[in-house]
């Protein structure tokens, strides 16, 4: 069958943004600093559990954490337990071969080590109920990941800079909500990958921009007006996002002023110049939904420090 008029389009950016791939690998290994999950999991704090070797087995009382940290983090590792899903959509957007092929294998095994050294350290310092967490695991594996862009290319590009960004976010934000350093240290370290990840993703979506302008800035538009974290298919995820954005964690203020605000700043999407009219008009359909996204943010704001000053009032009265 003939190649169609979009996959004909898709291949030529590919080809020509290749160089620029190869450019951005070279760049991210020079940047990338090799590490070890097994080092930043406190070994020593681990008990046997219940089972085959008689351990005691998990109660609520062993955790240290609060509740919003301890949701976080769930969310975090279902999220990273994922990968599989992940790996394959990448590998039908950008394909096996080349520079493309390379990248696709180095990032997955890099983001590996995520899930890696979250799970060890929730095991060792019996943070969660072990038994509940491969339970939520494999549900949310079972039911799979489809990327809601599919395999488009520059939708698939746009997506990525985005979240790769709100993940670094979400993790750095969950060690300092923690209230235990050692957690703090190890998602400070996973989120460093995260932003070298952005960094590629994001100079990848420049280049797309300039050679593709228009399509790309429609791309750009649908993927943001229609953003999900790749854990949205976690069970209960609205319920433990609530509580992660009553916690600060993530909420809408964070997701526009330090994840969209900034990528597309850095990419000059609203200095760009030379937009036909489905260009402009998708650009301007950009900026209304960051107007209406921040005005969204400013009323969540109030409301939860409206509820916070309530719930302080109660505690000062002894109700």
């Amino acid at each position: 069958m003939p190649a169609s008029p979009e996959e004909k389009f898709q291949t030529g950016l590919m080809l020509e943004l290749e160089g620029l791939v190869e450019k951005e690998v070279d760049r991210h290994l020079s940047m990338a600093k090799e590490w070890f999950p097994h080092q930043y999991v406190p070994w020593g704090q681990g008990t046997d559990f219940d089972g085959p070797l008689g351990g005691t087995g998990w109660t609520p009382e062993d955790s240290t954490l609060s509740t919003e940290a301890r949701e976080s983090l769930i969310v975090n590792l279902l999220t990273e337990d994922n990968l599989p899903g992940y790996h394959r959509a990448i590998a039908d957007v950008f394909g096996r071969e080349g520079a493309w092929g390379y990248w696709v294998n180095r990032w997955t095994a890099e983001e590996n080590r995520h899930g890696i050294v979250i799970r060890d350290y929730l095991t060792v310092t019996r943070a969660v109920d072990p038994i509940a967490l491969e339970r939520a695991r494999m549900k949310h594996m079972e039911e799979g990941y489809e990327a809601t862009h599919g395999d488009a290319f520059l939708h698939g590009v746009a997506y990525v800079s985005f979240q790769e960004l709100a993940t670094r976010v979400a993790h750095r934000n969950t060690g300092k909500a923690s209230g235990d350093p050692i957690c703090e240290q190890m998602l400070t370290r996973v989120a460093a990958d995260e932003n070298l990840h952005m960094i590629f993703y994001r100079n990848l979506l420049g280049g797309a921009l300039e050679i593709a302008p228009n399509e790309t800035m429609k791309a750009i538009t649908e993927v943001v007006k229609a953003f999900q974290m790749p854990g949205a298919g976690i069970e209960g995820f609205l319920r433990k996002s609530v509580i992660i954005a009553n916690a600060g964690i993530y909420d809408l203020r964070l997701h526009h002023d330090d994840v969209l605000r900034p990528v597309l700043r850095k990419l000059g999407v609203f200095e760009l110049e030379g937009l036909t009219d489905e260009g402009e008009k998708a650009r301007e359909e950009l900026g209304e939904f960051l107007d209406d996204l921040d005005a969204a943010a400013t009323k969540f704001e109030t409301r939860r420090e409206e509820r916070r000053a309530r719930q302080a009032a109660k505690k000062a009265a002894g109700t």
